[in-house]
């Protein structure tokens, strides 16, 4: 299980468009927002990912990046960002689910073709939110077992703000016994 206040897992892996993603360097002022999704074949992912495009230049205002990342490779991770329009959130592809699971993300199987007609990979990871900070530590999580009921964007950037403001720590770092 992730830690709050300790180091994540590495994360690197190559980019739409080109170029890499790797979470050591990525170099923002303030973190990184992560945003595992299922896949091309989610139409809820194309939804959820559709208002993180949106919210993107708020987060980059506060000094936050943010990708969205799946095991999908290169062509349908390139269609997933064609069809939510992105034009600022950067997609990275080919996620290893040893990788998934590194995270925290749960692993399902296909049950072949979706309500949009497009056929689910042999096993993929289910949706992970991750806040990272710039030293690579663990500052919000939440990862879900379903595609549904997602925690919104725009309630992020309002906690960001409150954290900055505020100087807030993460919370959920004692592991000691209970």
């Amino acid at each position: 299980m992730l830690m709050p206040r300790q180091k994540t897992p590495e994360l690197t892996v190559p980019l739409v468009g080109g170029g890499q993603f790797d979470l050591a360097t990525d170099g923002s002022e303030r973190g990184t927002v992560i945003c595992f999704y299922r896949g091309l074949h989610c139409p809820l992912c194309a939804n959820y990912l559709t208002e993180l495009e949106k919210k993107t230049p708020e987060f980059n205002e506060r000094g936050v990046s943010t990708i969205a990342i799946s095991s999908d490779g290169e062509d349908r991770a390139a269609e997933m960002a064609k069809n939510i329009g992105a034009t600022k959130l950067r997609f990275g592809y080919d996620l290893s689910l040893a990788k998934a699971k590194e995270w925290g993300l749960y692993i399902s199987t296909s049950r072949g073709k979706t309500s949009i007609g497009i056929v689910e990979p042999d096993l993929f990871s289910e949706p992970g939110l991750f806040m990272v900070t710039p030293e690579q530590t663990l500052y919000y999580g939440s990862v879900q077992t379903m595609p549904f009921v997602r925690p919104h964007f725009s309630e992020l950037v309002g906690a960001l703000d409150f954290a900055i403001e505020k100087n807030y720590p993460a919370r959920g770092e004692y592991a000691g016994a209970v």
